[in-house]
């Protein structure tokens, strides 16, 4: 008899012990899965923002060359335009990696490389573009820098 109660209660322990690891591995899971969702996610955004910077800079140039070429051309006003359809996708891309990144070093270095290309077309003259172009490309190059570790 005594080794029929031995039998079940060993089943029993086994079987909370099986319970036990079973769920600790699931959780574990879950937390790795989640983890690497929210980097594929870092990476989607940081790389959406930094294309979309890339082009924004290039529109600001082209919208202060235009604009110094012929004022009030229709060639200035097409590129001022575009820098806007540009702006307002370097910003959208900019609130997409607010939304995921944790690093406030990173955060201020987007925002930063962000306002930098907005102001590109102040420029008055092409010395201050061209530094302000400089200024853009290696702002942005630091928030590369900054936010890629998380993302290793």
């Amino acid at each position: 008899m005594w080794t029929a109660v031995i039998a079940v209660v060993g089943t029993l322990l086994g079987s909370v012990a099986t319970h036990l690891f079973q769920r600790q591995t699931a959780e574990r899971s879950a937390v790795l899965a989640r983890a690497e969702q929210l980097r594929q996610e870092r990476i989607a955004a940081y790389s959406a923002f930094a294309g979309a910077l890339v082009d924004y800079r290039r529109g600001q140039n082209d919208r202060w060359h235009r604009a110094m070429e012929a004022p009030g051309s229709v060639a200035a006003e097409e590129a001022r335009i575009d820098s806007y359809r540009l702006r307002s996708s370097a910003h959208q891309a900019l609130i997409r990696v607010q939304l995921v990144c944790d690093d406030p070093q990173a955060l201020d270095l987007a925002a930063a490389a962000f306002e930098v290309t907005n102001c590109m077309h102040e420029a008055p003259d092409e010395t201050d573009r061209s530094q302000r172009s400089e200024q853009a490309r290696e702002t942005l190059s630091e928030f590369i820098g900054t936010a890629a570790p998380g993302v290793r």
